[in-house]
C-alpha cells in the first residue's frame, strides 16, 4: 500500500469542497463544544477558587474547634506562628421581633475581621461603626432576606435569646461566605463579647470556633498544617488553608462539572451517529470513484486509508471548531457567568479543558468511522458501476472490531480518568450503550411492526398512511439513523425530567407526610423536663422525639488515620452528631451484633449505621476513635443497626455506650410533629419560654435544599439540551441525505396519479412516525434510566412522571415533522419526468 498514493487520493477528493460533511463537521464542532466549554467554565471557577483562597477561607488558615474556644496552649500557637489572629464563633438561632421568629446562622465576631477582604453594608458605613450599635444595645447586621421577613430596617431592634439588639445596617456582600458552607439560615453578624448575656453559649450549646491565621508572606502552608495537627489533632482540631479554601463549593464544582462533561459525552456519541451517518451517505456517492480505483488496480487497504486520511482531515477540522467555540463561549459570556456565580472565577484559555475535549471528540469520530470506513473493502470492483442500493448491513473483518474495542475501552477509560468520578463515568458509559443498544433494536421493532402495519386490511384506502408505514419499514429506511440520533438525545432529557420531578415529588409532598414540623436544638438537661411537659400536651402535637446530643469527630480506624482507613467517606469529612444510649428504643432495628447491657460501665462500645458501615468497609470488632470535646474515646464497634435519614426525624451514625460520656456537658435535640396550622403557635410558645433553644422548621430547610436541586437540575437541563441541538443536527442530516430518494419517490407517486398533498402527507406522516417512535423509545430508555437513579442511588419509591413524557414525545414528533417537510419542497416541485428519465 501507497501512503503517497492514498494522501494524493485524499487531497484531490477534498479539492471538491465541504459538501456533503457538513453534518459531520457540525456534529463533532457541537460535542466537542461542549466538553470544552463545561471544561473551561470549571476551570475559571477553580482558578477563581484558588486565587481568592485566603478571602474565601477569611485568612491563610483556618483552625475549627467544635463546642469550646481554644485551649491557651493552643491560642498560644496561633499567636507564635501567626501575624493576626481572628476568633469567630458560628451557630444557629432564633431572631425575635414581637411575635415573629426567623432562624438565622449567627457569626461572632471580634475587632481584626475581616482578616481578607471587606465586608458591605446598606446603607454604606464600616463594620466596627456597626457593631457600636447605638442607645446602649450591641449593633448587628444581617442579610436582607431575613431583615424583610422579620420587618426589620437600620434602627429597629431585635432578640437572640435574652439579649436585644439594633440592627445596624444590611448584610449585602460577606468576603467569606462561601468558605462557611451551606447554611439553613440566613446570616446575621454580631460581636461574640455582645453574646455574654444571651444565654446562648451555654455549655453543650452546639457551636463552633473558628480561628482565622494570617501567616507571613511566603509562610509553608504545609508545614504548619503538619505542625499544628502533630500537636492538636488529638484535642478535635480540624485545619483547613487557603489551598482550598471553599471544599465544599469547590468539591460541587468538581462534581456537576464531571457530571455535565459526562453529559457532553452522551451528545458526543449522538454526533457519533451523525458522523457514521455522513460518512456512509458520502462513501455511497463515491462508488464511482471508488470502482474507477479498483479497476485502475487500487489495491481496498490504499482506498481504505485515503478515505480516512480525508475523514480525518474533517474530523481535525470539525474537532478545531468545536475547541474554538467551547474556548472562546467562556469568555464571551464571562461577565454574565460571573454575575450568576456565588464564587469567583477566572475565565481564560485553559489548555486541559481543550485538550480533553480534544481526545473525546478524536476518539469517537475514529470510533464511529472506522466500520463505514470498513465497508469500502468489501464492496466488489464488479457491482460498483450498477445502479444498485448498497449492502445491507453486516460486521465488518475481525481486525475492524478488535480495533473498534480497543477505541471504546479508550474513550471509557479516559472519560473515568479524567472525570475524576471513575465510578460514575462508567456507570454513564453503560448508560449510553445500554440505551444505543436499546435504541438500535427498537429501530429495528419499529420496522418490523411497520411492514406488517402496512399490510393490515383496516388501512386499505388510507394511502399515504400505508405508503408512510411501508417506507419506515422497507430497506434503506432512516429509521435507525433518526432513532439513535434523535432518540438518544431525548433520553437524556427523559431522564433529567423524570429523576427532577421525583425528587422534588419526594421532596415537596412525601418527606413532610413523615418529617417533623421542627428540629429543636441547644435543649439543657435542665430544661428537658419542662420542655417535654409544655409540647407533650399540646393536643396539636401528635408526637416528640428527643435524644441527648454531643459533637464528634472520628479521627482513627483501627489505630489508622480515619482517611487512610476508609478514604474521604462523609462520615469522617467534619464533625458528626453523636448520642449515647443505655438500651435500644422502639424504633431502633439492630441488624448485627448486640447492644451493651442497660448498667454496662467496661470499656467504650458504639453502634454504627449499617449502611455507612458497609460503605466504609466496617465489621464487628473493629476500633473507632472518635474525639469529643477534644477528648479521645476509642470504641469497640459492636453492632450495627438500621439509620433511616429519609424521614427527616432524629438519626446518629453513631450511638455510645453512657459511661463512655459520662460527665461530658451536652445538650438535647428534639423533633415535633405536629399538625402545619399550628406549627406558628408552637414555635412562639417555646421561643418565649426557652429562648435560647433553636427550632429549625423543617419545611424552610425542604425549600433551600429544593432550590439547590432546581438549579442542578437546570444545569443539567442544559447540557440535555446540547445533546438535543446535536441529535437535531443528525436528524436535519438525515433528511438531506434522503432528499434524493424522496424526489424519486414523489416522481413514481405523481406518475401513477397521487396528488401534490397526497405525496406531501405521505412525507409528513412518515416523519411524524419517526418522531413519535423516537419520542416513545426516549420515554422507555428515559424512564429505565430515571427508576434506577431514583430506586438504587436515591433509594426512594418511583413514579413515572407523564407530563414530561408528552412533551418528550411531541418534541420528537414536530423535531422530524419540521426536517423531513424542509426536504420535502424540493420532491415536489420536480417534474417527473426529468426524474425518471434521468433514472434510465
Amino acid at each position: 500500500m501507497s501512503f503517497a498514493n492514498a494522501l494524493r487520493i485524499a487531497r484531490r477528493e477534498l479539492r471538491g469542497g465541504l459538501r456533503g460533511f457538513w453534518v459531520l463537521l457540525a456534529c463533532l464542532a457541537l460535542g466537542v463544544a461542549a466538553i470544552a466549554a463545561v471544561g473551561s467554565v470549571r476551570a475559571g471557577i477553580e482558578a477563581g477558587l484558588a486565587r481568592e483562597g485566603s478571602v474565601l477561607l477569611g485568612g491563610d488558615a483556618e483552625m475549627t474547634f467544635t463546642y469550646r474556644y481554644a485551649l491557651p496552649e493552643e491560642r498560644a500557637w496561633m499567636e507564635e506562628n501567626a501575624e493576626r489572629v481572628s476568633e469567630i464563633v458560628d451557630f444557629r438561632s432564633m431572631a425575635v421581633v414581637g411575635e415573629e421568629r426567623g432562624l438565622t446562622q449567627v457569626k461572632g465576631i471580634d475587632d481584626a475581621y475581616p482578616l481578607y477582604g471587606k465586608v458591605v453594608l446598606e446603607p454604606d458605613m464600616t463594620l466596627q461603626a456597626a457593631m457600636d450599635g447605638q442607645d446602649g444595645l450591641p449593633g448587628a447586621v444581617m442579610e436582607r432576606v431575613l431583615a424583610d421577613r422579620l420587618g426589620l430596617s437600620p434602627g429597629a431592634q431585635f432578640r437572640l435569646g435574652t439579649q436585644d439588639f439594633v440592627l445596624s445596617a444590611v448584610l449585602a456582600q460577606e468576603p467569606d461566605n462561601a468558605g462557611d458552607g451551606f447554611g439553613l439560615g440566613p446570616r446575621t453578624l454580631l460581636r461574640t463579647e455582645a453574646l455574654a448575656n444571651s444565654s446562648l453559649l451555654e455549655p453543650g450549646t452546639l457551636f463552633e470556633t473558628r480561628y482565622r491565621l494570617q501567616f507571613p508572606e511566603g509562610a509553608d502552608l504545609h508545614v504548619l498544617k503538619g505542625a499544628a495537627e502533630g500537636q492538636f489533632r488529638d484535642e478535635g482540631l480540624r485545619w483547613r488553608d487557603s489551598r482550598n479554601g471553599a471544599p465544599g463549593v469547590a468539591r460541587f464544582v468538581e462534581r456537576l462539572g464531571a457530571f455535565l462533561v459526562l453529559v457532553g459525552l452522551a451528545g458526543l456519541a449522538v454526533g457519533g451517529v451523525g458522523v457514521s451517518a455522513a460518512v456512509r451517505a458520502y462513501l455511497e456517492g463515491k462508488r464511482e470513484v471508488i470502482a474507477t480505483l479498483k479497476t485502475l488496480g487500487a489495491e481496498s487497504r490504499t482506498i481504505l486509508a485515503a478515505y480516512l486520511f480525508q475523514i480525518g482531515a474533517l474530523a481535525v477540522l470539525g474537532i478545531a471548531i468545536g475547541l474554538l467555540l467551547g474556548g472562546l463561549l467562556p469568555l464571551l459570556f464571562a461577565p454574565v457567568i460571573e454575575a450568576r456565580l456565588p464564587v469567583p472565577a477566572e475565565f481564560r484559555l485553559y489548555p486541559g479543558p481543550l485538550a480533553e475535549a480534544a481526545l473525546y471528540g478524536a476518539l469517537t469520530a475514529l470510533l464511529f468511522t472506522l466500520w463505514p470506513l470498513a465497508r469500502t473493502e468489501e464492496i466488489r470492483a464488479a457491482t460498483l458501476f450498477r445502479d444498485v442500493v448498497s449492502s445491507r448491513f453486516g460486521l465488518p473483518g475481525p481486525r475492524y472490531v478488535i480495533v473498534t474495542l480497543l477505541l471504546l475501552a479508550a474513550l471509557v477509560g479516559a472519560s473515568a480518568s479524567l472525570s475524576g468520578v471513575p465510578e460514575l463515568a462508567l456507570y454513564a458509559a453503560a448508560g449510553v450503550a445500554g440505551s444505543l443498544l436499546l435504541l438500535v433494536l427498537a429501530a429495528l421493532g419499529i420496522r418490523a411492526l411497520a411492514r406488517r402495519a402496512a399490510r393490515m386490511p383496516l388501512l386499505r384506502g388510507w394511502t399515504p398512511l400505508r405508503l408512510a408505514l411501508g417506507a419506515v419499514g422497507g430497506p434503506g429506511t432512516e429509521a435507525t439513523s433518526v432513532v439513535l440520533s434523535l432518540g438518544l438525545g431525548l433520553t437524556v432529557l427523559a431522564s433529567v425530567g423524570q429523576i427532577d420531578s421525583n425528587l422534588r415529588s419526594a421532596i415537596a409532598r412525601d418527606l413532610p407526610e413523615v418529617a417533623p414540623s421542627y428540629f429543636v436544638v441547644d435543649i439543657q438537661p435542665g430544661q428537658l423536663d419542662g420542655f417535654l411537659e409544655r409540647v407533650e400536651n399540646d393536643p396539636a402535637v401528635s408526637r416528640v422525639d428527643t435524644a441527648p446530643m454531643l459533637r464528634g469527630i472520628v479521627t482513627r480506624i483501627n489505630g489508622l488515620p480515619a482517611r487512610e482507613a476508609v478514604g474521604e467517606h462523609w462520615v469522617i469529612r467534619g464533625d458528626r452528631g453523636v448520642t449515647y444510649a443505655a438500651q435500644p428504643d422502639a424504633r431502633t432495628t439492630v441488624i448485627a451484633g448486640e447492644w451493651w447491657p442497660e448498667d454496662y460501665s467496661g470499656p467504650p462500645q458504639v453502634s454504627f449505621a449499617a449502611e455507612e458501615a458497609e460503605e466504609m468497609g466496617l465489621k464487628l470488632g473493629d476500633e473507632m476513635t472518635i474525639n469529643i470535646l477534644g477528648r479521645d474515646i476509642t470504641a469497640t464497634i459492636t453492632s450495627f443497626r438500621e439509620v433511616d435519614f429519609s424521614t427527616a426525624g432524629i438519626g446518629f451514625v453513631l450511638t455510645i455506650n453512657p459511661a463512655a460520656v459520662a460527665g461530658a456537658p451536652h445538650s438535647h435535640i428534639a423533633t415535633i410533629y405536629a399538625a402545619p396550622e399550628a406549627e406558628a403557635a408552637i414555635l412562639r410558645d417555646l421561643a418565649k419560654t426557652y429562648p435560647n433553644i433553636t427550632a429549625i422548621r423543617v419545611r424552610d430547610a425542604i425549600d433551600r435544599v429544593s432550590e439547590v436541586l432546581a438549579g442542578i437540575a437546570a444545569a443539567i437541563t442544559y447540557g440535555a439540551a446540547a445533546t438535543l441541538v446535536t441529535g437535531v443536527v443528525v436528524l436535519i442530516g438525515a433528511a438531506a441525505a434522503g432528499e434524493r430518494a424522496r424526489v424519486f419517490e414523489a416522481a413514481v407517486l405523481k406518475t401513477v396519479g397521487a396528488t401534490r398533498w397526497q405525496v406531501l402527507s405521505y412525507f409528513a406522516i412518515r416523519s411524524a412516525l419517526l418522531g413519535a417512535a423516537a419520542g416513545s423509545v426516549a420515554i422507555l430508555c428515559g424512564g429505565l434510566s430515571g427508576w434506577a437513579v431514583i430506586t438504587f442511588v436515591m433509594e426512594t419509591d418511583f413514579a413515572f412522571e407523564p407530563i414530561s413524557a408528552l412533551a418528550i414525545v411531541t418534541g420528537g414528533v414536530l423535531a422530524t415533522l419540521l426536517a423531513g417537510l424542509g426536504f420535502a419542497w424540493r420532491p415536489l416541485a420536480t417534474r417527473p419526468a426529468r426524474v425518471l428519465r434521468a433514472r434510465e
